[in-house]
């Protein structure tokens, strides 16, 4: 709709638009702002061409209009210095109005927040009402600070999470939720990946800074944060934390005194997560080079003050009182496998035995009987996407867990659907003068199996779980690790429902794409163009870090081989009955014991 605005100055500012207009009841005695090419009307009402999107503050509705009304003078060669005692807007104001990630964080409804907030603050637990109020303080006085909220998968991170946003988003600011992992941040309102927000490099080093340049749309972004909250953060390598650190007390040095001083620029910076987890990933790297790797070994740990919480939610929720004891001391064993308080053996491995309830035991058909408790009836219940929401058969490796892949494929009704990837040398890497064609030829690219890529050769039938392998779009649900259920399959696109994560029922539309794997153990760069989906009846344990399952199945043909493993795949469950593992022995017997690694020197300075 084109507008047409005029504007008499005067007693009182009136402008009036194109008519059909929609009427919003001013906001107190300020003019009310528009968005988009939309102007406004008297002190009286305000007249749009469409609804307005964002909720703001009334002092940030009173500085985008006299931003707007200064712009449209401005282009008349005036300005509201000339009109006295009319108000003018900050400099923040001028700076921050056109910045779509800013009006992304303020899209928010602060009315309905400051409803919820007083609910989710009553349901804390006395722990996390400590936790909460230690850090609103920082917050609300502008201290800055680097805080770590340490706990165990269910003591109530997230909610804790939910509700510092809602408190701060309810007072018009703005905070940034992030976690290490695409899957992990859609547990967050408005998460996104750390790499992505803050576009730290992917290739670290202890010198490397984020992306980011002092002037930009997200250095503003930054400016105007109130909070940070990095979830996940043990699994990621201490250079991304250190370059942020760099990067944001480069951006604030030239705007606040002394920020160059003071942690990530003096921002209040929340981390969580549980060291007993698996630790970043090195390839080919040793105990000692993990544990360096960590955030624990960091400059920035010295920094940090460490908040515990204790009590698990997720185990006790909903159990009866009965029950709370059998529950409580499967919870405590959870711990100690994680501590490595479990078994005996040499430093970082012991050997474990498992409770006997909890072990698969059928000799005959071990491999089967460990399928038939995940998925019970599976053929009676396909149709049902909440049937493959909460259960997943986990393995530490690639290989096992594509056998188990294969094998349920194959007793899965329908139809087959091959697709064949395109696989070619990068253009980059053809070193024309050194270069023999025939090293790489397309059945060698074709037969490159890679951690993260989709295989050369993709089977799929209607209505079976599939992972997502690629960040398509976050916003929507659609990151590395989402899980869906196919439910058709076309020669270009491939139709799907999400089942797991916030979006839960959404129908999708997965393309194919060309992707470069970063694997450095491959001495050239390829891109196979693949849809970027894989079978996942059952998943790798590193890929379920992160999920709540109510029913899990653990097959340790070869026992877990890093810190943390075995206590993700473990702690992945609602509850003890929604466990089994198959744990099988050098002639493929099952049997009760198996290694559990734990690199104790993280938790030394707890």
């Amino acid at each position: 709709m084109r507008l047409f605005v005029t504007i008499y100055l005067g007693d009182k500012l009136t402008v009036t638009s194109a008519h059909p207009p929609i009427v919003i009841p001013k906001i107190s005695h300020m003019y009310t702002p528009f968005l988009s090419s939309n102007r406004f009307v008297d002190c009286n009402q305000l007249y749009v061409a469409h609804d307005i999107s964002l909720s703001l503050t009334e002092d940030q509705l009173k500085n985008l209009t006299l931003f707007e009304i200064e712009s449209f003078l401005l282009r008349n060669n005036s300005s509201l210095r000339n009109f006295k005692p009319m108000p003018y807007p900050d400099d923040d104001s001028l700076a921050s109005s056109n910045n779509r990630l800013i009006s992304e964080e303020l899209a928010y409804d602060t009315s309905e927040l400051q409803l919820e907030v007083h609910h989710l603050i009553n349901a804390l637990t006395e722990e996390q009402r400590g936790v909460f109020d230690d850090i609103m303080n920082n917050v609300e006085h502008n201290k800055g600070g680097v805080f770590f909220v340490y706990g165990y998968g269910g003591t109530g991170k997230t909610f804790l999470w939910k509700t510092l946003s809602a408190a701060i988003r309810s007072k018009g600011q703005i905070v940034l939720n992030v976690a290490s992992s695409g899957i992990a941040s859609l547990l967050l309102d408005g998460g996104r990946t750390a790499h992505s927000r803050f576009r730290i490099p992917l290739n670290l080093n202890e010198d490397s800074i984020c992306s980011i340049k002092p002037n930009s749309d997200i250095a503003s972004l930054l400016h105007k944060t109130s909070l940070i909250i990095w979830d996940e953060a043990p699994m990621v390598h201490k250079h991304a934390f250190e370059a942020l650190d760099r990067t944001l007390k480069d951006i604030f040095n030239s705007n606040t005194c002394g920020s160059s001083e003071l942690p990530f620029g003096g921002k209040v910076i929340v981390f969580g997560g549980d060291f007993r987890q698996i630790l970043p990933v090195i390839t080919n790297g040793s105990r000692s080079n993990i544990v360096n790797a960590s955030l624990c070994s960091s400059y920035i740990w010295e920094k940090c003050k460490v908040l515990k919480l204790t009590k698990n939610m997720r185990l006790t929720v909903g159990s009866q009182i009965s029950d709370v004891e059998e529950t409580m001391k499967f919870a405590n064993w959870l711990l100690d496998i994680g501590e490595g308080k479990v078994g005996g053996g040499k430093d970082g491995e012991a050997i474990i035995d498992i409770p006997e309830d909890l072990l698969v035991t059928n000799s005959s058909n071990p491999i089967g009987s460990l399928i038939e408790f995940v998925y019970p009836s599976i053929l009676e219940n396909i149709n049902l996407p909440t049937y493959f929401q909460e259960r997943a058969i986990l393995a530490p490796k690639h290989e096992v867990v594509q056998e188990i892949n294969d094998r349920l494929l194959s007793f899965f009704p329908g139809d087959e659907k091959e697709y064949l990837s395109s696989d070619s040398l990068c253009e980059s890497d053809c070193v024309h003068d050194q270069f023999d064609e025939r090293l790489y030829s397309p059945d060698v690219l074709n037969g490159l199996k890679v951690s993260g890529l989709p295989n050369h050769k993709l089977v799929l039938k209607v209505g079976v779980p599939v992972m997502l392998l690629r960040n398509i779009d976050q916003k929507s649900g659609l990151c590395n690790g989402t899980r869906l259920q196919v439910i058709s399959l076309g020669n270009r696109v491939i139709e799907a429902l999400i089942i797991s994560g916030s979006n839960i029922g959404n129908r999708t539309f997965i393309p194919r794409m060309s992707l470069t794997p970063s694997d450095k153990k491959i001495p050239f760069k390829f891109k196979r163009r693949q849809f970027p989906l894989t079978v996942c009846f059952a998943m790798t344990i590193n890929k379920s870090q992160g999920q709540s399952l109510s029913r899990v199945g653990l097959f340790l043909r070869q026992p877990v081989f890093t810190h943390g493993q075995l206590y993700v795949a473990l702690s992945r469950v609602k509850s003890r009955e929604g466990l089994r593992l198959l744990i099988l022995d050098k002639d493929n017997k099952p049997t009760n014991t198996t290694i559990n690694v734990v690199y104790k020197e993280v938790f030394r300075n707890l």
